[in-house]
C-alpha cells in the first residue's frame, strides 16, 4: 500500500479548508502559498476532491472552496480514495503459484493488513485531526 504525495496534499487542502470554514469560500492560491504546492498541481488535486463530493468549487473572482458536507463526514479514507484511487489488493501471488500455501498465506496477510488500514482510515475524519 502506498499512499502519495497528491494524497497528502489533498489532506492538507481538506484540512484547511475546514480550518478556515467560517471565514467561507478557500482560494486555491492561499492554500498553495501557505503549504508550497505548485498551484496547477493542487488545482489538479481539488478537483478530485470535488468529484469526490468532498469539497464544492465556485467559479469566478470570489470562487473558491469549501466543504461539501461537515468535517465530520469526511473520512481520510475518502480523501485518500478520492486521489489515489480504492484501497485493494493487487498482490495476485496465488496467480503466479497456482495457489500454492506460502502464496496463498501471504496474500491473506497482505489483505488482512489492507483491511485494518481502511478501518483506521475510516474511523479518522477532518474533524479528528483539527481537535
Amino acid at each position: 500500500m502506498k499512499i502519495s504525495r497528491s494524497t497528502g496534499y489533498g489532506i492538507l487542502a481538506a484540512g484547511y479548508i475546514a480550518k478556515s470554514e467560517k471565514g467561507g469560500i478557500v482560494l486555491s492560491q492561499t492554500i498553495s502559498k501557505e503549504y508550497n504546492i505548485p498551484l496547477e498541481y493542487l488545482l489538479k488535486i481539488l478537483q478530485q476532491l470535488v468529484r469526490a463530493n468532498i469539497l464544492r468549487s465556485k467559479r469566478g473572482p470570489r470562487g473558491g472552496f469549501v466543504l461539501s458536507k461537515p468535517a465530520t463526514k469526511i473520512t481520510m479514507l475518502e480523501i485518500i480514495e478520492a486521489v489515489d484511487g480504492p484501497l485493494v489488493s493487487q498482490l495476485n501471488l496465488e496467480e503466479h503459484t497456482k495457489k500454492g500455501k506460502f502464496s496463498t498465506k501471504a496474500e491473506k496477510a497482505y489483505e488482512n493488513g489492507l483491511a485494518a488500514a481502511r478501518g483506521v482510515y475510516q474511523k479518522v475524519t477532518l474533524a479528528n485531526l483539527l481537535s
